[in-house]
């Protein structure tokens, strides 16, 4: 049997919340050293988001109860990128409450403005990839709670950078037919056999494998960079709009 089927089967083991130990200290340093371990790449050194959710937050939609934190450091959240873990229940219970003291701190306040934000977001035609509250493109990710997702650092380098990290749900391929028209899009479904993309103009397309003379994966994104097409107040003002977002109405 080997060590990897053996940390495979240890992580597919969920674990019911056992009684708490004591909140001390000494318990958050800990649960802070495995979170810095085993979280931190996706919600960031400080718990305030990044391909991850956001953390930094009094409430958590997804883990109310501590005992729904618990579950969901354990076990993840199917259907996301979030996975679960081999961490024991008490080390679960250290990250627990090193996640909870995130949502004490004091933040400072966003320069920008969000209602001017929300004019930019619609001047720079941002509004024809995305989508909030069910308005707007479907190329690129439903910003309708961007702001509960991640942190305004994280935010702010998307929009100057975005090839510096595209979301994982969001696959570029090119294309060639054996006719030789040439086409770029994200992916919408794909099996063995074909493929449907979407292009930046909102076009979908539809192939089996087999007619296409060329499918390769492309890791740039189509969204282009802001960092030269927004001045400085005009950039804050959009970080301080979708930070704003954060899935009600």
């Amino acid at each position: 049997m080997t060590t990897w089927w053996l940390l495979t089967l240890q992580m597919t083991v969920a674990l019911e919340p056992t009684a708490r130990p004591k909140v001390t200290a000494q318990e958050v340093a800990r649960g802070h050293a495995l979170f810095e371990a085993q979280c931190a790449y996706c919600h960031g050194a400080d718990g305030a988001g990044g391909r991850g959710a956001n953390l930094a937050r009094a409430a958590l939609r997804h883990a109310p109860p501590d005992e729904g934190l618990f579950r969901v450091v354990n076990r993840g959240i199917p259907g996301t990128d979030m996975p679960g873990n081999a961490m024991s229940a008490r080390e679960t219970w250290q990250v627990v409450a090193f996640v909870r003291s995130l949502g004490r701190v004091k933040r400072e306040p966003l320069p920008g403005d969000a209602a001017r934000g929300a004019k930019v977001y619609e001047a720079a035609g941002c509004a024809s990839c995305h989508t909030v509250r069910g308005r707007g493109g479907p190329t690129g990710p439903d910003l309708t709670d961007v702001g509960a997702r991640s942190s305004p650092a994280y935010i702010r380098r998307s929009i100057v950078d975005p090839q510096a990290d595209v979301p994982g749900g969001f696959k570029q391929v090119r294309a060639v037919t054996r006719e030789g028209r040439r086409m770029t899009g994200v992916v919408v479904n794909e099996d063995t056999f074909s493929i449907q993309f979407r292009d930046a103009g909102g076009t979908l397309y539809s192939y089996f494998k087999e007619e296409l003379a060329e499918l390769a994966a492309d890791r740039r994104t189509t969204m282009p960079g802001f960092r030269e097409r927004l001045e400085p107040a005009a950039l804050d003002d959009l970080v301080a709009f979708l930070v704003s977002l954060e899935g009600t109405q």
